[in-house]
């Protein structure tokens, strides 16, 4: 964390890509943040038109853009897209070692801080050798 400073900075997955909407998503992202109302704001995509995701959701989103964790047994219509604008404050009081970002983005949203934009375009999860398949025609479909 001290490399990083005190600055807002991107978080983005290996395991994700995306084709843009007409304007590109990270400029969106960048332009919708809020340092004095959040502390992390997560892109996000619809679970309907995601290829190579076909699980229950992360994510309920409020008019606002605050975000709202999908509790167990219930079905959100959004899943994180692994990009984000991450506060270093949120990193505060984390434990020694790897740990899920989860726990930072749960703690965000308990105290109001967690937002999340919804994703132009395409969102293709690759985290495995299926979804690879499926970002690859969705790929060359979107270039035809």
């Amino acid at each position: 964390m001290p490399l990083l400073g005190d600055q807002p900075f991107f978080h983005i997955n290996s395991d994700t890509i995306w084709i843009d909407g007409v304007k590109p998503n990270l400029e969106r992202l960048a332009g919708a943040y809020d340092p004095a109302a959040m502390d992390a704001l997560l892109l996000l995509a619809p679970t309907a038109t995601s290829v190579g995701y076909g699980g229950p959701g992360d994510y309920a989103m409020a008019a606002d853009g605050r975000l709202r964790p999908r509790p167990e047994r219930e079905v959100v219509p959004f899943v994180y897209a692994g990009v984000a604008i991450l506060n270093p404050t949120l990193f505060s009081s984390t434990p020694e070692g790897a740990f899920p970002l989860t726990k930072l983005f749960n703690r965000a949203a308990e105290t109001g801080r967690l937002y999340g934009l919804r994703l132009e375009g395409v969102w293709m999860h690759v985290g495995t050798p299926e979804a690879i398949a499926a970002a690859e025609a969705a790929i060359l479909a979107s270039a035809a």
